[in-house]
């Protein structure tokens, strides 16, 4: 959510802002709604001034004996006003905070210009693509030939979209994430936690999913939502709280399964497992103090890096350009995995910067070390990484001659002695 202050102080800084993400001029409209809602509560505060004034003279004019019903019919009057105005004054803001919810937050200065994702900027790489002396296979035909990655079962089972995975390729799954949450939590320091993965509308609203993108989640009959990411509950631990500066940092981090309609991907990545219904993702969530978050930002970025780094893929740190960074995020980073059967670089992590967006939807605070005030915490997200999309990297970086895929060797102590799967 914005600050209405900021919007105040300068409209047409607040619709630079928006045109950088290609988005029509906002503020006159929402300033239009805040200053009737502010004209609605002056005018309400003078009439209950008056209020009150009566209410006295009704006192004094009863001791004295005096006629009091021209005083009480202006009170009954005032009243009957007082109600209009404060339901005018809700409407208003109700309205305000309709146009503000849907505006994306505003982008770091140094965020890239350029409308879609043609214009992010590769800011450095590890690795360089692998040469195979045979051709490299895509993870799906590599999971098929070994009969451990099935389709069609899934397809009878839930539809498009879903995967099964059995026997070596099951465990392999198993075994990134369950490493991956070792490797955060033991040399990074996050937190592990466990959440539900079915949350209220107060909770999907507050990281940004709501109102805006309804259409890419999952909603049970009863008025849950399937969680797209564990981004959602993780962050919104600071929902309504006022946090000690000492607490902070708080690091987080979780498997969960996720769950995501795809809508507006059809036909987009319709063989295999790069563009799922539902997968696994071990997620990193930091909530800092304002001060702290850019670093933190960085620190978050080469935690998601030393996986990568550490499973032998080849990848790289791309910077997301205006038109292509997320509706939350003032800055983000993808981490790009290099996939040698597809031949192209695919997302694999994306770590971004909310600053104080996410905090004023959820209403999540910090009271400084000096006492001076509150103020909005800064919230940061990561995937630390996507399971699936790292065993598709698994399988089509370690794929051998034979069809047999190699393990990582940091995999292996979570495989029960399976070094290759054949």
């Amino acid at each position: 959510m914005h600050d209405i202050r900021a919007v105040r102080a300068d409209p047409a800084a607040f619709d630079a802002a928006l045109a950088r993400r290609g988005l029509a001029p906002a503020a006159a409209a929402v300033l239009r709604h805040d200053e009737a809602r502010r004209a609605a509560q002056t005018a309400l505060q003078e009439k209950q001034a008056r209020r009150n004034a009566i209410a006295k003279e009704i006192g004094i004019a009863k001791r004295q004996g005096a006629d009091t019903a021209a005083l009480e019919a202006e009170a009954v009057t005032l009243r009957e006003e007082m109600a209009a105005l404060d339901a005018a004054a809700a409407a208003a803001e109700r309205e305000q905070a309709a146009l503000l919810e849907v505006l994306p937050n505003i982008l770091d200065p140094e965020v890239p210009e350029g409308s879609d994702e043609t214009a992010n900027v590769v800011l450095h790489q590890s690795g360089e693509p692998l040469v195979f002396p045979f051709t490299p296979k895509q993870h799906f035909e590599i999971g098929e030939a070994l009969g451990l990655m099935d389709f069609g079962t899934a397809a009878k089972l839930a539809g498009a979209r879903f995967t099964v995975l059995k026997g070596a390729l099951a465990r392999l799954e198993r075994a990134l994430g369950q490493w991956m949450l070792a490797l955060h939590t033991e040399a990074h320091g996050y937190t592990e936690a466990s959440v539900p993965l079915l949350v209220n509308d107060a909770t999907i609203h507050g990281t940004g999913q709501l109102p805006k993108f309804a259409e890419d989640l999952f909603r049970t009959t009863d008025g849950r939502w399937l969680i797209p990411t564990a981004e959602v509950p993780l962050t919104n631990f600071a929902a309504g709280e006022i946090l000690p500066e000492s607490a902070l940092p708080i690091r987080l981090t979780a498997l969960t399964p996720c769950f995501r309609s795809e809508a507006g991907s059809a036909g987009r990545d319709t063989r295999g497992m790069l563009r799922q219904h539902q997968f696994a993702k071990v997620e990193l969530v930091s909530i800092t103090a304002p001060e702290h978050s850019a670093e933190e930002h960085e620190r978050m970025t080469r935690c998601a890096e030393r996986v990568l780094t550490d499973l032998g893929l080849t990848w790289r740190r791309v910077f997301l350009c205006a038109g292509d960074t997320g509706f939350s995020a003032a800055r983000t980073y993808d981490l790009e995995v290099w996939l040698p059967g597809q031949g192209a670089w695919r997302e694999i992590s994306s770590c971004s910067n909310c600053r104080d967006f996410q905090a004023r939807r959820m209403n999540a605070r910090m009271k400084p070390k000096d006492g001076k005030g509150n103020v909005f915490l800064h919230t940061l997200n990561g995937s630390g990484v996507a399971v699936g999309r790292a065993l598709i990297a698994v399988l089509e970086t370690y794929q051998q001659a034979d069809g047999s895929v190699r393990v990582p060797d940091v995999l292996l102590p979570f495989m029960g002695g399976v070094s290759r799967i054949g």
